[in-house]
This record gives C-alpha cells, sequence and structure tokens, in this order.
C-alpha cells in the first residue's frame, strides 16, 4: 500500500471509498452502460436485408458526426466537472449531504444528455434538409424511413456513449460523498459495502434517465423534421417543463377546476409524462426502485418513443426538401 503518511490531508484511511469492490462495481456498470450502444451497433451489422443496410449505414455516420462535434467534447468536460466538485460543495443540509449531490448529479447527466441530444437532432436533420443534403442521400436507394430510423438511432448511439462515461464518472463520486460526509460528521469511517451501497442504489435513477432522454430524442427528432434548431431546443424545454408538471396540474385540479384538469389529462395524452422518471429525490434520500416500476417505466419508454418516431415519418413524408 502506498504510503501518504506525508500529506497530513490524505491519510490512507481516507481513500477507504477507493477500494477493491467499488472499482469493481465501477467496472461492471461501464460495461453494462456500454452494452446498450454495443448492441445496437451489433444489431445494425448483422446481415440484414437492404432495407436494414441503409439504416445501419445512416446511423453509423449519424453517430460519429454526433461525438465528432465540438458541443460533445464541451459538453462532456463540463459534465465532469461538475459531477467531480459535487462531493465537494458543502450544501449545509445536516446530513443529507448525499442525498442533494445525488439528485444533482442525476439531474446534470440528463440535462446534458438531452441537450446533446437535441443539438444533433438539429445537425443531422434539420440543417441536412436546410442545405439540401438529405436530398441527395434519398436520390440513392434510401427511403426516407430509413433516413429518419437511422438518424434516430445514430443519435442515440452516440448519446448513450457520452451518457456512460459521464455515469460511470458520477459512479465512484456517489461512494466518496458516503466518507467525505462522514467525515465532516465526526463519525466513525463507513465500511467499504456503504460505499458500494449507495452507487447501488444510484443505477436505477440512471437507468430512468436515460429512458427520459430516450424519450425526449424521439420528440427532438420529431420536431427536427419540420423546424430548425432554435424553435426545437424552445419547444423541447417547453415539452421538458409540462411533462414534469402535468401530475402537479392533475392534482392541484381535483375538486377545483374542471377545465383545469381536463387539460392536464389533455397534455398527460400527448406530451410524455416525463415525472415517472424523476425520482432523483427518492433516490438520494436511499429509496430503493423496484424492478417492477423499472420495467413499466421502460414499457412507457418504448410504447412513447415508438409513437412519436410513427407520427415523426409522417411529418417528414410530407416535407418538401427541394
Amino acid at each position: 500500500m502506498m504510503d501518504f503518511s506525508f500529506f497530513p490531508q490524505l491519510a490512507v484511511n481516507h481513500f477507504i471509498w477507493f477500494n477493491p469492490g467499488t472499482f469493481l462495481f465501477t467496472g461492471l456498470y461501464l460495461l453494462g452502460a456500454l452494452a446498450l450502444p454495443f448492441l445496437l451497433w451489433l444489431i445494425l451489422k448483422l446481415p440484414f436485408p437492404r432495407a436494414m443496410t441503409g439504416i445501419s449505414a445512416i446511423a453509423g455516420n449519424t453517430a460519429r458526426s454526433v461525438m465528432k462535434q465540438p458541443i460533445f467534447a464541451i459538453l462532456m468536460i463540463f459534465g465532469i466537472m461538475a459531477i467531480l466538485l459535487f462531493p465537494w460543495i458543502p450544501y449545509n443540509t445536516l446530513g443529507e449531504d448525499v442525498k442533494i449531490m445525488k439528485s444533482q448529479g442525476l439531474t446534470v447527466i440528463k440535462v446534458l444528455g438531452i441537450l446533446l441530444a437535441v443539438w444533433s437532432a438539429g445537425t443531422a436533420i434539420s440543417e441536412e434538409i436546410e442545405e439540401k443534403t438529405a436530398l441527395t442521400l434519398l436520390s440513392k436507394p434510401i427511403s426516407r424511413r430509413q433516413l429518419l430510423i437511422g438518424k434516430f438511432l445514430g443519435i442515440i448511439m452516440g448519446v448513450s456513449i457520452f451518457f456512460a462515461v459521464l455515469s460511470t464518472v458520477f459512479m465512484p463520486t456517489c461512494a466518496m460523498k458516503v466518507v467525505h460526509d462522514a467525515r465532516e460528521q465526526c463519525l466513525t469511517d463507513p465500511e467499504p459495502a456503504a460505499c458500494i451501497a449507495s452507487m447501488e442504489k444510484t443505477v436505477p435513477g440512471l437507468a430512468l434517465s436515460f429512458m427520459e432522454i430516450t424519450m425526449m430524442t424521439a420528440v427532438t427528432v420529431a420536431l427536427a423534421t419540420r423546424l430548425p434548431m432554435v424553435p426545437n431546443l424552445t419547444l423541447c424545454t417547453t415539452i421538458y417543463a409540462l411533462g414534469h408538471l402535468i401530475p402537479l396540474m392533475v392534482k392541484s385540479s381535483i375538486g377545483q377546476f374542471q377545465i383545469v384538469e381536463f387539460i392536464g389529462n389533455l397534455l398527460s395524452a400527448v406530451l410524455p409524462v416525463l415525472s415517472y422518471f424523476s425520482l432523483e429525490t427518492s433516490i438520494g434520500g436511499g429509496a430503493e426502485v423496484s424492478a417492477v416500476y423499472l420495467l413499466g417505466a421502460l414499457a412507457y419508454c418504448l410504447l412513447y418513443s415508438l409513437a412519436v418516431l410513427f407520427f415523426a415519418l409522417i411529418l417528414f413524408e410530407d416535407r418538401d426538401l427541394a
């Protein structure tokens, strides 16, 4: 073991979170997080019929273009710096710092992922339509459906790699914050198992965050078929805010104004109910998310994303590209 005794502030026991268990868990999480883009890439590389071959080529090129954009590196650096800074911020919450840090970390990863998806949809779809690049692609044996589905899958692949990196950096900070808070309160050093448990309880929150990113990616792809980047970003921001406020609107209208209840139910049928995926506060407080809830959220995410993509195909079929 390395000797840190010559640094009074870096005694070895300050690195109790820096143990093989946390490394193993972080490594396993990284493999799991990278499984989605790898599986998408593997599936698209299989010898499918001609229709899937076109989708595969478009998805691969789109994913590479997403990761080559300067915004990808800028958001990545900003996210990593913010995540590494959160454990050292004094929140003054009387022992609830871990809860606030987890909530902030999950929110930052989610918002940056959505911002990257909106920007990528603007460059990969809106700008190509305006610059007539999409028309050049369609002059080849590629249909509009292949083009749009390939763009969506490519954006998802690029965003999922971005999400995997940020969430993997976030994992050790959850373990480190447990030790840091115990020392601030002059408590006994927590066991390594407590650090790993803190990381384990964060995984469902990350899964729900990625589902929310997927739904918003489908929405921004649909909007990008008709709108340029700035209106797309504005509408996505509005949808994101309303998606979290819809349940509050419906609950606040019980026994009061029927028109408010009607509008809330109408919006919940059209817009994504994102509050189902925003459990950052509960997860930060140590609450466990059941597998049944995760499966229900996954089913809602897939069904809504497919419905939005179907609507996007309808919008794109009628779009004049000339």
